[in-house]
């Protein structure tokens, strides 16, 4: 993404009313290095099940985004468990399908740019040309592999650029019951809901290869009793008609993910493919859908749409807050989508939060709590991160600036309030 278009500013004017005692507060707040961000990852030994509401997550939720991507290669087990340690109240797991129809963590069904696999050469036989969504990619296909053999390779980090590589080749290939296992441990130990947030990835493609993901998704959340409305588990996709196919199967939380390719210098959204619209709306041969983009999600249409099968919205955050060049300045607006989405009783979970400076804009002065307090001050649900122990931070930070008596929830602890009905845990 262009992130000059992300470009955002610390004017609190369009912001929501209730928050402007917030946003005069956020000049005394001086978070100047990541290392005193981790200091507050113990903060999150306040156990989540201890809301006398009977809700068991805070608010708003942080996922952990592949895991925790920003330190560790992307879908493990030890990642998972790093942003669980980190404070993160879900954790990511994308899903592809093996040849024998299992489901493992990946972002892609494309392995070669996480996975070992191009240093294998009992596997070099198996690069080739496959088309995904429309688009030619060459590469290693994880559909083209039995569950033993993804086994056999090793997790990398795909931003090795700029992100630690010190742990490539050491963790294998995730399946899902074994992130599911892994949540369920942790639980336990943690004395807290840990709640899991899978994407179906690329589900026409995957139905065309004939091993559809969402009956397996079903089965396996079945298997682990995960699939009441109530578990501890979103389920999460860029195509409409699977999230509709699934409505039917479980009665799982759904969330409607919401692309696009970049944002034009004028504010406006660019929906260049393969990142226009879902892609079983470019095969549907509808025109009604063809004529669409991923923009529709976004209007009170497509938001009452997606409220007949889903529970949520998922958008890029740039959806959220944007800018647009005026007198060659890029000018920050804020758009009213958190508000309507709330009208019609969704959540809105948005990403993708990342630390490195280069993807941080100007207004934030190189600190990435910034970024969070401002869409924790403009109302987000949740929010997935690269960095949980970064969000988690400044979600305590942003309470504190919300309500400064929600310092006493770790520092004097749950059972000591002036009274029963002044409870500072009902504030999260």
């Amino acid at each position: 993404m262009n992130i000059q278009q992300e470009k955002l500013t610390s004017s609190m004017q369009q912001r929501r009313s209730r928050n402007s005692r917030v946003c005069n507060q956020r000049s005394r707040v001086s978070l100047a290095s990541v290392a005193f961000v981790l200091v507050f990852i113990f903060l999150n030994a306040m156990p989540a099940d201890a809301d006398p509401r009977g809700d068991s997550q805070p608010k708003p939720l942080v996922i952990g985004h592949r895991g925790a991507a920003g330190y560790l290669p992307d879908h493990t087990l030890e990642g998972y468990a790093l942003a669980i340690e980190l404070g993160a109240d879900f954790i990511e797991p994308d899903l592809v399908a093996t040849k024998d129809g299992h489901l493992i963590a990946r972002h892609e069904p494309n392995l070669i740019a996480t996975t070992d696999v191009n240093q294998r050469p009992e596997f070099a036989n198996r690069k080739r040309t496959a088309i995904v969504d429309g688009f030619a990619e060459e590469g290693f296909f994880a559909s083209d592999f039995t569950l033993a053999e993804i086994k056999q390779l090793r997790a990398v980090q795909p931003l090795g650029a700029e992100r630690p590589i010190y742990f490539d080749g050491m963790f294998q290939i995730p399946t899902f019951e074994e992130v599911i296992a892994l949540a369920k441990r942790k639980s336990q130990e943690k004395g807290r809901t840990i709640g899991i947030y899978p994407e179906t990835k690329h589900p026409t493609y995957h139905k065309n290869l004939g091993l559809p993901l969402e009956p397996r998704l079903v089965k396996i959340l079945q298997a682990e009793g995960w699939d009441k409305s109530d578990s501890p588990v979103f389920i999460q996709s860029f195509e409409q008609s699977n999230l509709k196919e699934l409505r039917k199967m479980t009665r799982n939380k759904l969330i409607q993910l919401v692309d696009a390719n970049d944002v034009n210098p004028d504010g406006t959204i660019d929906f260049t493919a393969p990142f226009d619209r879902p892609y079983d709306w470019t095969v549907s041969g509808n025109s009604n859908l063809t004529s669409r983009t991923f923009g529709f999600f976004t209007t009170d249409a497509g938001l009452k749409e997606i409220k007949t099968y889903a529970d949520g919205i998922g958008p890029w955050k740039v959806y959220i807050v944007r800018t647009r060049l005026e007198n060659g300045q890029p000018k920050l607006f804020t758009t009213d989508l958190i508000e309507r989405a709330h009208k019609q009783g969704l959540l809105i979970h948005t990403w993708t939060f990342r630390n490195e400076q280069r993807r941080l804009l100007s207004d934030y002065k190189g600190n990435p709590v910034e970024e969070y307090l401002q869409f924790y001050d403009l109302g987000v649900d949740g929010l997935f991160s690269d960095f949980s122990d970064t969000a988690v931070a400044a979600r305590v930070l942003f309470k504190i600036l919300d309500d400064s008596t929600f310092a006493r929830c770790f520092t004097e602890g749950p059972n000591k309030r002036n009274s029963e009905s002044d409870d500072c845990l009902s504030r999260r």
